[in-house]
């Protein structure tokens, strides 16, 4: 069910429910007011005609003249009924009869007055001690009066009532029309946009209601999507173009080996090449499956204990590995008192890979004798790491793009690598709920800050 078509059910249901409960309410008590009224005025048309027939032989000829004139004004369709204390009749005036249940005159003598209903005749008994002795009235009438008023105004409700569903069910469509027009006009441009132009946005994003939100909402994730797409344009442009240099120079090579037989030494030369280039498409592809296993869910990543220093001493030792002539001094800016101070939570093998191309980075870019500097500094809820180097640096437009996959500053372009040292090392670093941060000026060097938080930082979050 739409929710246009919901609405207006909804609404129509509401308000039909408030109208019959209105229109009902106005009817009973309407109905109950009459009826009250008129057992009242049938009370006294009792009380009338007991002065006028019993104490006729009592009371002054003007006041007989008076009660005789109030008995006359009579109700339509009265019967009244006198009798004495021994429940015989002794007067009795009208046309039609009612009828009198058993015990009725036994009730009344007990206590006093009595009202009962005979379809639309209502009856009122009363107790009247007349000389010492009781005697029992029964007046009856009709209300045709008030009746025929009570059955038009139930016409009058019913008619109302089936007109205001009608205008209520037309208003309900109008306006959940008018209610989800936004709703649909926001519909209408998320259908028009689609992989290639995810440049567009939604009109109705200004203002402070729903839609608006909705539509700030949608052209974040917009944003968010254009960039991802951006990205993996840039990814899978740079990464082909990674991939396919050293398989044109290994299919060269071997093209040129096989046009013709040569020397032994002139294979070898061959196969070094060969293999040489080989390796670096391993490197490559060694990388990327690691920035797959970096952008994964932190959940499904072993996490354990870890001390930042020894983390540090292993990483140079690794990336002494790749890079022999690299020295590296470790430094601490603030050696903590109890040494779990220096305890981070997380994957030490990810962790390892991380610093591990944060410094081969610097020994890289620092020229043929680099000394690289790895700082640590403690603070109340997170360890930093700096790794600095007086290399030769990037320019500030470069170092926004640091972290683009494959990207490669213009001021190391001849020197070898594949530009996802960087961005493999914020995957992790993000994995771990930490942060990473690179400043770097041309020609005076580069320093990069890895910020972890602390171990029980990491169980409150």
């Amino acid at each position: 069910m739409k929710i246009k078509t919901k609405l207006t059910l909804q609404f129509t249901a509401i308000f039909t429910g408030i109208l019959l409960l209105f229109c009902v309410s106005v009817y009973y008590f309407s109905s109950l007011y009459r009826q009250n009224d008129f057992y009242g005025r049938i009370l006294n048309r009792a009380y009338a005609t007991a002065h006028f027939v019993l104490d006729a032989d009592s009371v002054s000829q003007q006041q007989h003249a008076l009660d005789q004139r109030l008995y006359f004004q009579m109700l339509p369709r009265e019967v009244v009924k006198v009798y004495d204390q021994n429940q015989r009749l002794i007067f009795s005036e009208g046309d039609e009869e009612i009828k009198i249940p058993p015990g009725l005159l036994n009730q009344l003598s007990q206590q006093g007055e009595v009202r009962l209903d005979q379809g639309d005749r209502q009856v009122v008994g009363i107790r009247y001690l007349h000389r010492g002795q009781y005697h029992f009235v029964l007046a009856s009438s009709i209300d045709l009066y008030n009746l025929n008023k009570l059955l038009h105004l139930r016409t009058l409700l019913l008619t109302g009532f089936v007109m205001a569903l009608v205008t209520v069910v037309l208003c309900g469509m109008a306006f959940s029309r008018a209610a989800l027009r936004p709703f649909l006009k926001v519909v209408s441009e998320v259908e028009k946009i689609n992989a290639s132009d995810l440049h567009r946005r939604l009109t109705q994003a200004e203002g402070q209601d729903e839609v608006a939100q909705l539509a700030q909402t949608f052209n974040n994730l917009l944003d968010r999507l254009e960039r991802a797409f951006e990205v993996q344009r840039t990814f899978v442009s740079n990464a082909s173009h990674e991939l396919r240099t050293p398989l044109t120079a290994m299919i060269g090579e071997l093209q040129v080996a096989l046009m013709k037989k040569r020397q032994t030494e002139e294979y070898e030369r061959v196969l070094k090449s060969i293999l040489e280039d080989a390796q670096l498409l391993a490197q490559l592809s060694n990388g990327l499956l690691q920035m797959v296993q970096a952008s994964t869910d932190s959940s499904k990543v072993q996490m354990t204990e870890i001390r930042i220093d020894e983390l540090v001493w292993q990483a140079c030792a690794e990336a002494r590995k790749r890079q022999p002539h690299m020295k590296v001094e470790v430094v601490f800016a603030n050696l903590p008192e109890d040494d779990n101070e220096l305890l981070v939570i997380g994957n030490e093998a990810l962790l390892l890979i991380a610093t591990v191309n944060v410094l081969e980075n610097a020994a890289k870019f620092s020229g043929t004798d680099p000394l690289i500097t790895a700082s640590i500094e403690v603070q109340p809820t997170f360890v930093h790491l700096r790794v600095s180097d007086q290399g030769i640096g990037m320019a500030e437009e470069d170092v926004q793009k640091v972290f683009v996959p494959f990207f490669r500053a213009e001021s190391v372009r001849d020197i070898s690598g594949h530009g996802i040292g960087l961005p493999l090392a914020e995957k992790i670093i993000k994995l771990h709920r930490g942060s990473i941060a690179v400043h770097s000026q041309l020609n005076q060097g580069t320093e990069v800050t890895i910020t972890l938080p602390k171990l029980y930082e990491i169980y409150k979050i």
